[in-house]
């Protein structure tokens, strides 16, 4: 489904250059449940950005279900993200004034979906998401972090997409909530096949995932399987 191939990334600012990402390569095929760690400054968000198609290599291949995106331009990146991949952000990115079901079925909208459809798959995206339905009419101020990531996890499933790309998803979290969170990507995974990217820089989010990859100083320096995995509880 998702394959890199030497990527590299370069910023250069005046004389001075800095490598993000050095030679990274690596396979995730569909149905995967892949955490990306590494600490501060390791290449973890670059790579995040390349994988979101939010950004290019400077040099190497990112082929997603076979399409080359290193070559696309900004309007076909975009189709790409709109189409292909659900982002879930560790700040949420939720609108204040809409309810959950705004939230929520504002990407069809963008996507062009006609009105009839769009009420059928925000009801299949929140009830995978596992978010009550007694608190769809309400605004994510009325919500604890915990539900408003599962909002956010239901409005990056809505479109279907073939990649869940999860960003620090449980940073603004307690560990109780977190592993809440965490439950509802492994329910994803293990009963939907749902392919999913985790970029974190915790060890014990990692192991909720079934393999890690992990990238220090711009360089990948593992890819293990998860042998003693986590399990959470919804």
């Amino acid at each position: 489904m998702l394959s890199v191939k030497n990527i590299s990334k370069i910023y250069q600012i005046g004389d001075n250059i800095t490598t993000a990402l050095n030679n990274v390569s690596f396979d995730i095929k569909d149905g995967e449940f892949v955490a990306i760690m590494g600490p501060s400054g390791s290449g973890k968000s670059t790579l995040m950005h390349i994988l979101g198609c939010l950004d290019i290599p400077t040099s190497g291949s990112y082929l997603l279900d076979e399409h080359d995106v290193a070559h696309m331009s900004d309007d076909q990146l975009a189709e790409i993200r709109n189409q292909k991949i659900g982002f879930v952000f560790q700040g949420f990115n939720l609108l204040a004034r809409a309810t959950v079901l705004r939230n929520v079925i504002l990407p069809l909208v963008y996507a062009g979906l006609e009105k009839s459809k769009r009420q059928a798959a925000v009801k299949l995206a929140l009830e995978a998401a596992a978010f009550p339905e007694k608190f769809w009419q309400h605004r994510p101020n009325e919500l604890s972090g915990g539900m408003m990531q599962r909002v956010a996890i239901a409005r990056a499933l809505v479109n279907n997409p073939a990649l869940i790309l999860a960003d620090e998803p449980t940073g603004n979290l307690d560990t109780k909530t977190g592993e809440a969170v965490l439950a509802t990507f492994q329910h994803l995974h293990q009963v939907q096949h749902r392919t999913i990217i985790l970029i974190t820089h915790e060890l014990y989010v990692a192991e909720h995932a079934q393999r890690i990859i992990q990238i220090r100083d711009g360089a990948l320096i593992s890819d293990t399987q998860v042998v003693n995995r986590r399990l959470a509880k919804l």
